[in-house]
């Protein structure tokens, strides 16, 4: 199996131009000998209506990437752009799904789910409307009044997840949405991620350092290096869909895991040796 094997089956063929461009982005934080270059000239698109998830190991500037597309982060060199448009700050066709759970305690997942049309004056009967769709997209029918603390982990982020669409953003960034939930859940809850890409046709960037994650969700796979963070190579993920979590069992998702294994456990290591360098450095510098 080749990492540029072809996807166009799992793929938009209507559209010819990316809907995301990222284009030579470095990032360093501090300056002088201190300095630390996050990411280092990375590029790729995302074609409108797919699905491409980032990994990488630790240390490798994925959160400090996510926080760049989504106008967080500035003072990067490079180009971010949307539909031709570079970013300058928080852009209205940009949606983001944090790792931290992120619901409202205090509103129940009815209220939660209303609360950007809240923010855009909507009406109370319209926005209740529109949040009752997303709701029942995120498979939560029959718990619109529960409170967060009555909800499971998964549950949560399937109300933070209806909450940013329910904006309609062209772009869904979701920066390790499923590490705080058991594999079980996450699993199933790829199922249903995969399920609401598929029928709403959602441009998402997935962040994750979760290689069977990304290879059950995605159309493609930005593999990136160790700090600083640059693509080391992107794969085409050439599985069938619809795609439910049943494809984990098949070989052909277990070559895919395998072969990019490969390139995280290179990364991995040296981090791990740069880590365990540094360490012994300070050390010694300690002990005089």
């Amino acid at each position: 199996m080749s990492s540029a094997s072809t996807a166009a089956a799992t793929r938009p063929a209507t559209e010819a131009q990316p809907q995301l461009v990222i284009d030579n982005v470095s990032k360093q934080f501090g300056e002088g000998p201190e300095a630390v270059l996050a990411v280092d000239q990375v590029s790729f698109n995302v074609m409108p209506g797919e699905f491409v998830a980032c990994i990488g190991p630790s240390g490798c500037g994925k959160s400090t990437l996510f926080n760049i597309i989504g106008g967080l982060l500035g003072e990067y060199v490079g180009n971010v752009m949307i539909d031709k448009e570079r970013i300058a700050g928080p852009h209205p066709a940009v949606g983001m799904v944090f790792q931290e759970e992120s619901t409202f305690p205090w509103r129940n997942v009815l209220d939660n789910v209303c609360f950007p049309l809240e923010l855009q004056k909507i009406a109370k009967s319209e926005r209740q409307d529109r949040a009752q769709k997303f709701i029942d997209i995120v498979g939560l029918q029959g718990f619109e009044k529960r409170m967060p603390s009555e909800l499971s982990g998964g549950m949560k982020q399937r109300v933070s997840i209806a909450r940013t669409l329910v904006s309609g953003p062209q772009i869904l960034l979701m920066d390790e949405p499923f590490a705080a939930l058991d594999e079980q859940t996450r699993l199933l809850l790829g199922d249903k991620i995969t399920q609401i890409q598929q029928d709403l046709h959602q441009t998402t960037l997935l962040i994750t350092h979760n290689l069977t994650e990304a290879v059950q969700l995605s159309d493609r796979i930005v593999v990136m290096t160790y700090r600083p963070g640059r693509v080391k190579r992107i794969v085409d993920i050439d599985l069938p869909r619809p795609r439910t979590s049943d494809v984990v069992s098949s070989a052909a998702f277990g070559k895919y895991v395998a072969e990019i294994w490969g390139d995280l456990r290179e990364e991995a290591s040296r981090g791990m040796a740069e880590s365990e360098s540094s360490t012994a450095t300070r050390g010694k510098s300690a002990r005089g």
